[in-house]
């Protein structure tokens, strides 16, 4: 009995202690220096391009007229300024792309300090693109910056994860989300006529990229790399042990490095899915289309639209022109404070409710913003309404469809399918981007006060086929949500499991042969075939 108080006594008193150790100063320092020069960028992109549009424009029309002897006609411009707005999207799934190859060979804080060379150069471009003549600058430092934000958006929240305590994985994970719209407001900020919106100075808001890249670059390479990166694929434990130590803020990391090493043990006969393997997988073939769908609708529900031409938006919707840049920090001050609100909920009311609800009040506000631009001469008051209806439609999109869908795609696929459905995923998010982001202004000329029906039919589709497809989630195993799914692709669990582990069956005998495991002078030495 004595000794069972003495340990319940002991349990007491270490339990502050492992809340302080969960938030230790190493990693804090991590993942806001990490998120301030990766998530923070992509934001701060997103809405830098807004501020300066009628300067930009005016550039490439001056510079045309320099060399070619006439100014450029109105279709043209249109098209070179959506191709700068969109061409970031490019780029992002470029990023997307090349990103595993480089975290498996430099590491996931390597990755994120190797990435800071493609934002400088980037920056460098845009911002001397002026006093250069050249727009073709602009437009490939957009490029640039988009293969940067694709790489980030993969190895932030890789290194994140892997370097957080599993009981606040999900709070730490937060931070890249609520970065992107520190990065929003930012740029929204900084494109104020009393800054850098001005067209003498709007080279700046390019050249401001550097000061988050720099920051990263002289304080991240103090911290450690991951440990589950220097245990798992480099074989180091004396360093694993030291990064745990530190991100842990603990001396004794015993039990997370041997966590860590069975895990491995457990899924060192797993073999890795392709794209195309799991795309023929029938056991998950409407977890595939759900991914797809609600990462499509992610994108085409319209919010990009809003955030790349929320000036022309506000000018439609006959707000005065000076008035539009202190409007327009509206729209990110909501953005995150509903990315704040989400993150709060998630866990209590569901995924569900969240997304369809989300989808649901994007529809009727998109409504009501078209009624209030189609009318808007004929009542003085609707132009306010009009600027309701878009803080209503950011709030609702963030909220909900803003995060869900990367909650999803991580939940519906085990962890060998997991890399092919964040590739299939991050293809479509990032196409689906750049259509937005060239589409919209020809859709916008085309249909005037009427282009926004577009996206709330996009959305009211989206939000239908998830009604009738989509389980809840929150609190389930990947087992039940594979038995929610079951009957609908027309195969039996037991089935599944068995489509899924036949192949490794196979093999296994030769893996185990190839899986050798050896602790030398402090060092884990392994070999997986």
């Amino acid at each position: 009995m004595e000794n069972k108080q003495q340990s319940n006594g002991e349990m007491k008193e270490n339990k502050p202690v492992k809340k302080k150790t969960n938030w230790s100063g190493s990693l804090i320092v991590a993942s806001l220096t990490g998120a301030f020069g990766s998530s923070f960028l992509y934001g701060y992109n997103l809405s830098v391009v807004n501020a300066p549009a009628v300067y930009i424009k005016k550039f490439y029309n001056e510079t045309w007229e320099r060399r070619y002897g006439f100014s450029v006609d109105e279709s043209t411009l249109t098209l070179l300024w959506s191709i700068t707005v969109s061409i970031f999207a490019i780029g992002g799934l470029v990023g997307a792309i090349i990103v595993t190859p480089i975290v498996k060979f430099f590491g996931r804080k390597c990755t994120l300090l190797l990435n800071n060379v493609f934002a400088v150069t980037a920056a460098l471009l845009m911002s001397l693109s002026l006093l250069a003549g050249s727009f073709e600058m602009l437009i490939l430092g957009r490029v640039i910056m988009g293969v940067d934000a694709g790489i980030s958006l993969s190895a932030l929240p890789m290194y994140l994860s892997e370097i957080s305590p599993k009981e606040i994985r999900g709070s730490l994970g937060q931070v890249t989300a609520i970065f992107i719209c520190i990065g929003v407001f930012t740029g929204q900020v900084l494109g104020l006529p009393e800054i850098f919106g001005q067209e003498s100075r709007w080279p700046y808001l390019f050249g401001a990229i550097i000061v988050p890249s720099l920051i990263q670059a002289m304080i991240l390479p103090f911290l450690p790399e991951s440990p589950r990166y220097l245990l798992l694929e480099k074989h180091d434990r004396s360093k694993a042990e030291k990064a745990f130590q530190t991100f842990l803020g603990k001396d004794d990391v015993s039990h997370e490095v041997e966590e860590v090493l069975a895990e491995s043990r457990v899924q060192r006969n797993t073999k890795l899915v392709s794209v195309l393997q799991l795309l023929r997988t029938r056991g998950v073939r409407w977890q595939v289309v759900t991914v797809v769908v609600t990462m499509g609708c992610y994108q085409l529900c319209g919010l990009n639209a809003i955030w790349y031409y929320t000036n022309n938006i506000f000018s439609e919707a006959g707000i005065n022109h000076e008035t539009i840049p202190y409007v327009t920090l509206s729209t990110g001050a909501v953005e995150t404070l509903a990315a704040v609100f989400s993150g709060l909920v998630i866990e209590r009311l569901g995924r569900r409710p969240l997304l369809i609800g989300g989808f649901g009040l994007m529809i009727v506000f998109f409504a009501v913003l078209t009624v209030s631009l189609t009318l808007q001469k004929t009542v003085h008051w609707l132009p306010y309404l009009s600027i309701f209806c878009i803080l209503a439609i950011i709030a609702s999109f963030c909220i909900g469809p803003g995060g869900i869908p990367f909650v999803l795609t991580g939940e519906f696929f085990q962890q060998s399918q997991r890399p092919a459905a964040f590739m299939i995923a991050g293809t479509v998010n990032w196409l689906s981007n750049f259509a937005v982001g060239l589409l919209f202004p020809f859709i916008q000329s085309g249909l005037q006060t009427y282009c926004f029906l577009v996206f709330a039919a996009i959305c009211f589709a989206g939000a239908t086929y998830l009604f009738f497809v989509l389980p809840e989630t929150k609190n389930k195993t990947f087992h039940e949500i594979s038995q929610a799914f079951a009957k609908r692709n027309k195969v039996s669990l037991e089935m599944q499991e068995m489509n899924h582990y036949s192949g490794e069956r196979k093999s296994s005998a030769e893996q185990e042969s190839n899986f050798t495991s050896s602790v030398d002078n402090g060092e884990t030495k392994k070999g997986i075939v």
